[in-house]
């Protein structure tokens, strides 16, 4: 058995005892995303349209995680909602953003590692920087949605009462503690990622410059930014919909 395996069934065994019924429901969404991502690289590979396919597996990915969730119905409805729009406005986002930084492709710190293959693949590399960066963001604003809607929805039950403004306000006051845990796991992920990367440049003594025009460095920098910027929105958009959903529930 390797470590990599033991690993895994230390991982399915510890969410089994912990979390019963519900961890058996995160490892088969867990499950089920891995294979849709597995999917995702044949079709691409296969001649399918690299942003048609991120947008069909990010919509079902989006889907099986919410709704696979341990959160209601209606929550799960306005969260998937929520992620749909914020999902569209990323991708209208990230394309220009992504042409003009230009950083699709291998980076120089990686070309030892490909010279040996042939890069003429057949596949825009810029297309599939753009799917990689959109199927990226959709954890972090599936966690962020869920959160927000199923908070929200708790306080609707408790005080059936409350008004549109005090609605609006603790969803925000749940948004800012997701978005400040949400940026420091997307940070730390990104510098723990590359930190032997980091600690090598330093050693050959580079510039600061250097990693400024890095394409590693650029391309991870973004990819935090673009998620960060992908929670922010998903919070607005998951608190006006609970919101716009209280106000026709007690119009009924």
């Amino acid at each position: 058995m390797t470590t990599l395996n033991m690993l895994i069934i230390v991982l399915a065994v510890l969410v089994m005892v912990v979390g019963g019924k519900k961890g058996f429901m995160a490892l088969s969404s867990f499950g089920i995303n891995f294979c849709l991502l597995f999917l995702s690289i044949i079709l691409i590979a296969g001649g399918f349209s690299p942003i048609a396919v991120a947008a069909f597996s990010g919509i079902c990915i989006l889907a099986i995680t919410i709704f696979m969730s341990d959160c209601g119905e209606k929550e799960a409805n306005i969260a998937f909602i929520a992620t749909l729009i914020v999902l569209l406005l990323m991708i209208l986002l990230i394309a220009p953003l992504d042409h003009l930084i230009q950083i699709q492709g291998f980076s120089t710190e990686d070309s030892e590692e490909v010279e040996a293959f042939n890069l003429a693949i057949g596949v825009s590399f810029e297309s599939i920087l753009l799917a990689t960066t959109v199927l990226s963001t959709l954890g972090a604003i599936a966690e962020a949605a869920i959160a927000v809607a199923s908070g929200m929805h708790e306080l609707i039950e408790q005080s059936p009462k409350i008004t549109t403004h005090d609605l609006r306000h603790s969803g925000r006051i749940i948004g800012f503690q997701i978005m400040g845990m949400t940026f420091n796991t997307l940070f730390f992920g990104m510098f723990g990622g590359n930190l032997a990367l980091f600690i090598l440049l330093d050693k050959l003594q580079v510039s600061f410059g250097y990693y400024l025009n890095s394409k590693i460095f650029v391309g991870e920098t973004c990819l935090v930014l673009y998620s960060s910027i992908a929670v922010v929105a998903v919070i607005g958009v998951t608190i006006e919909l609970v919101v716009k959903r209280s106000q026709t529930f007690l119009q009924e």
